[in-house]
């Protein structure tokens, strides 16, 4: 399905588990889209029946499928299409419902709803309502499973509506009975204002078929997907210490030049200082600047890797970028690093003073604002992406942040220590962004501009719950099977449904489903003037 010009696939089911989560989730239809499409697929006989709602029948006459009402789910991947059909007559939003009862026998049935929302637009010939009309289309209804007129869609919505109720009412007490007798792991879904927690179904016996789109079901052929993915290995152990030096040589100053000030943040073995650099020719004039260095108990490895990483971003030249721009290296000291000043500081603290003032001055920061920081973050990564650069640890807390909201991206360097809650070891002896990573980089560290995709769907979950963990209830060895199961975060409340479609594309399994930060960049600026315009 495509939203804001994304491509992307949501399962509703998956592996014979139902995925609430996305059941829940109302499916923007951009205008021009004309029919939707699903795969699906069961291993054992399984009947079903299937019907369609709208809630403004003036503005969209019910949806129309290429296949019966009623019938058995096929034994393997079949794809089946559903029309839409705005009849022109009233600019209005549609929610529009996929209803679909499925039956292994008659004392175990599955209801599930999928819901979209879609745009019609008035227009001066009613060419969809003539078009049914002469072609004499059945349209079924879930309730009577017979042809049905828009006049009878008021007293079928209400019968629908009803029985809709008291099958809900029906499975969830079949499946608290099945809970008291299994010992699965159940998580619910949890308010992501305070938890962060995973959208996760309850455990069920009832076997369901699997239902996606089509592609799926084909080899990808997308037009957006990525020619070929560029995969690095974290090779930083094996660089000593004199190798790093050497490669910062050439931007190397005297440490007489630089006057260390207030410490903005402070680790086990790392410090980040406010400091003053003098000019070389001219001692009157200095340019604040961050100092990133180590305590004196810092080994030499963990200052084999400040250095290391600090030369990530090393030579780029963006708006949205923040590289080294000297380092102090003579013998005897511990180095240090030099990195332009951004008065704010680091994005992550910042979103989360924002989080605390909030109760205070509610406008204090807009939804407008934390989606131009996506935007410009966005524009970095794309152009890290151009120069085939990948950056491997994105999140908020390798930003930085100034007086004006222009955001930077920089190094990872010291985050493992300055922020130890977002870093996880897996028994590989590797301190990782466990829940900001992509699953191939998790399962077999292939990173690429794809991965780094992944990790800004999760920044822009935190920039829209001003700074707080994600899947913050989840053990960090368990989730590469959870983001293999399709169970992703939550939707922030009070996060647009179009913005959380924009993050959903990015998590994506296929690497090559993923959106590129062009698009992204894109997508982003349009949903931006949309706000600017309600503002």
């Amino acid at each position: 399905m495509t939203s804001l010009g994304l491509e992307a696939e949501l399962y509703y089911v998956r592996d014979s588990v139902v995925n609430h989560y996305a059941l829940a989730f109302v499916m923007p239809v951009p205008s021009e889209t004309s029919s939707l499409h699903f795969t699906w697929q069961s291993k054992s006989k399984v009947n079903y029946r299937l019907g369609f709602q709208v809630d403004n029948p003036v503005a969209m006459s019910l949806p129309q499928s290429n296949i019966s009402s009623h019938g058995e789910v096929p034994r393997s991947p079949s794809v089946f299409r559903v029309d839409l059909f705005c009849l022109g007559k009233v600019d209005a939003e549609v929610i529009l419902t996929v209803q679909l009862n499925l039956t292994l026998h008659p004392n175990n049935f599955t209801v599930l709803n999928f819901k979209q929302r879609r745009m019609c637009y008035k227009s001066k010939t009613n060419r969809f309502g003539d078009e049914i009309e002469n072609n004499n289309i059945a349209v079924f209804n879930i309730v009577n499973m017979t042809p049905t007129t828009s006049t009878q869609v008021f007293y079928i919505s209400v019968g629908v509506c009803c029985a809709v109720i008291f099958l809900v009412a029906i499975i969830l007490a079949m499946l608290h009975l099945h809970s008291m007798k299994r010992m699965e792991l159940e998580d619910s879904v949890s308010d992501s204002s305070s938890s962060q927690g995973l959208s996760q179904p309850s455990t069920q016996t009832t076997q369901y078929l699997r239902a996606d789109t089509p592609n799926n079901a084909a080899p990808v052929t997308s037009k957006y997907c990525y020619p070929s993915l560029r995969i690095e290995k974290n090779d930083l152990r094996s660089v000593t210490l004199l190798e790093a030096k050497a490669k910062v040589k050439d931007i190397a100053i005297s440490r007489e030049r630089v006057t260390l000030r207030d410490v903005l943040q402070e680790g086990t073995f790392g410090r980040i200082f406010h400091g003053v650099l003098v000019d070389e020719k001219d001692p009157s004039k200095e340019k604040q600047v961050f100092v990133k260095t180590v305590k004196d108990h810092a080994s030499e490895i963990q200052v084999t890797m400040m250095l290391t990483e600090s030369c990530k971003l090393r030579g780029l030249h963006h708006r949205n970028l923040l590289p080294i721009s000297h380092v102090c290296t003579e013998d005897g000291e511990k180095p240090m690093v030099l990195l332009p000043y951004m008065n704010w500081g680091n994005l992550k603290l910042f979103l989360r003073q924002c989080k605390l003032a909030e109760a205070n001055n509610p406008q204090a920061i807009s939804q407008q604002d934390l989606v131009h920081m996506a935007i410009q973050m966005a524009c970095g990564m794309s152009y890290l992406a151009r120069r085939e650069v990948v950056h491997k640890d994105l999140a908020a807390r390798n930003c930085v942040i100034d007086d004006g909201l222009q955001v930077k991206i920089t190094d990872n360097a010291l985050a493992r220590d300055l922020f130890p809650m977002d870093y996880h070891c897996l028994g590989d002896n590797e301190n990782r962004p466990v829940r900001w990573m992509a699953l191939e980089s998790l399962l077999h560290s292939d990173f690429s501009s794809a991965s780094d995709v992944w990790s800004f769907g999760v920044t822009l979950w935190e920039l829209m719950t001003l700074g707080q963990i994600p899947y913050v209830d989840i053990d960090p060895f368990e989730m590469a099977a959870y983001l293999k199961d399709g169970y992703r975060i939550a939707q922030p409340i009070n996060c647009p449904d179009e913005l959380f479609a924009v993050m959903a594309c990015c998590w994506a399994l296929d690497p090559e489903e993923r959106p590129k930060f062009q698009q992204l960049v894109q997508c982003l600026t349009e949903f931006h003037s949309a706000l600017g315009a309600y503002v």
